[in-house]
């Protein structure tokens, strides 16, 4: 098949395709429409950016298209589960775009944002409502939303899904569907924890895999650079300055890390947005509007923001820290070369970063080429310099804890020495007192044969 319009899609769909500028099916798409539109539940295995959300957007829509009936309150007909805002957001502008002349409802709803417009949506009843678990299951819980009368139920970047732990929120919105359904599971890898999920909610799946699992893009040109870590930000701006890195993403391994890279880009003349879990989602949209309309040319995310930029034409993803998860590494580099075109990926590695470089080369089956930038190749990177603890208050350092015998430092001239061991004198028999403390007064001694006062023939103690 080489046409949309062989597939089967109704015709407003071939239409908004024609639309968007699609006209030949990627493998997936091709493989997996026409099993979608007979109702099957499918197991897809694709690697980030061929095409998978117009591969179960587009026969959903048509389903709804044939089965037309009005979204009933509090309900929704078909749901689709993401794990990040950014890639909810991304489905369901995709819904919208190939349902643009179906006339559907279609709803996102995620944290980090009000309840109120979520609660209107979601009152009028949607065709379509693509959510993260999390938010999801606040408005069922508050009863915004049954999910009784949902036909078809999609779970995307599943393996994401459990990355981010959200297993026991799906267990739980899965048990609120009806057994009667369609389900979709996509995942870009399939770990066991995956495959035993897809045997528990899917009924006799169909199974499409187009790529070898942790396969990277076939189009992205990738390489590392060997360079000291003190060195990193430094190579990292020359990189960035260079005209042909026109849209980038680097990608950090924290959120603290993200901030300060995209501070030191910025000082450096370049227009610089980080983009992490801790940006209010306000925040988070206004970067990536940047970077889509260009005002933006460097974005710097962490990796739960890896799976959820979609954007055209990134010519360059940079691994400031390689991630600590050989997986992440797939989907960091998936963000370039998308829809068919070319990317490349670079890669900083210091000398702590080379197991993570070596299991990234065995997950993905292959040797990435290398570039040695360290000033000095053969030695070892300088140790973090040590930080001397203060002396304790009230106290005064000693030089020689912990120094040999023989090399103890004598104290300067003028101050007290303590005699060698054999030659301290006792005081004399009678002359020996206990020790005074600070600003303490010593009474004078009682003349002989004094006595302690008496009452009543009594001696009183003091």
């Amino acid at each position: 098949m080489t046409n949309f319009s062989d597939l089967g899609l109704a015709e407003t769909v071939l239409r908004a395709l024609k639309t968007e500028g699609y006209e030949t099916p990627t493998p997936i798409q091709a493989q997996a429409i026409p099993l979608l539109l007979e109702g099957r539940d499918l197991l897809g295995i694709a690697q980030t950016g061929t095409g998978k959300t117009c591969a179960f957007a587009t026969p959903l829509i048509t389903r709804l298209l044939a089965n037309p009936e009005h979204p009933r309150p509090k309900q929704t007909r078909v749901l689709v589960l993401a794990p990040t805002r950014e890639l909810a957001a991304q489905i369901g502008d995709s819904f919208r775009a190939y349902g643009r002349f179906a006339g559907l409802r279609v709803a996102t709803i995620f944290g980090g944002v009000g309840f109120g417009a979520q609660v209107q949506a979601l009152t009028r009843g949607l065709d379509v409502l693509v959510a993260t678990p999390g938010r999801l299951l606040d408005h069922m819980q508050q009863g915004n939303l049954r999910l009784d009368g949902t036909s078809a139920v999609v779970l995307d970047e599943a393996d994401h899904m459990l990355d981010l732990g959200f297993l026991v929120p799906i267990r739980k919105i899965f048990s609120k569907l009806p057994k009667a359904r369609q389900t979709l599971f996509f995942s870009a890898t399939m770990p066991t924890e995956i495959a035993k999920l897809a045997g528990e909610m899917l009924h006799m799946p169909e199974k499409v895999s187009v790529t070898p699992v942790a396969k990277t893009a076939d189009r992205v040109a990738q390489r590392v650079i060997h360079v000291e870590a003190k060195r990193k930000r430094e190579i990292l701006v020359d990189l960035l300055q260079s005209p042909d890195f026109h849209r980038s993403i680097v990608f950090t391994r924290t959120k603290r890390g993200a901030d300060r890279v995209a501070a030191t880009l910025a000082e450096a003349g370049l227009t610089a947005e980080a983009i992490h879990g801790n940006k209010s989602q306000n925040q988070r949209l206004r970067a990536l509007d940047g970077f889509k309309n260009g005002k933006v040319a460097v974005l710097v995310a962490t990796d739960i923001a890896a799976r959820g930029i979609d954007v055209d034409a990134v010519s360059h993803v940079v691994n400031y820290e390689l991630p600590e998860v050989p997986e992440s590494y797939v989907h960091r580099i998936g963000r370039t070369a998308r829809a068919g075109a070319e990317g490349q990926a670079i890669s900083l590695c210091d000398s702590e970063e080379r197991d993570l470089l070596r299991a990234i080369e065995k997950l993905t089956k292959q040797t990435i080429p290398a570039t040695d930038m360290r000033l000095n190749p053969g030695a070892p990177e300088e140790a973090a310099p040590v930080v001397k603890k203060p002396a304790p208050r009230g106290g005064r350092p000693n030089p020689n804890r912990g120094a040999p015998a023989g090399q103890r430092q004598q104290p300067p001239g003028g101050q007290r020495q303590a005699p060698p061991a054999g030659q301290r004198q006792a005081p004399p028999a009678g002359q020996r007192q206990a020790p005074r403390r600070e600003g303490e007064q010593r009474r004078p001694p009682r003349a002989a044969g004094e006595g302690r006062p008496q009452r009543d023939g009594k001696q009183v103690r003091r």
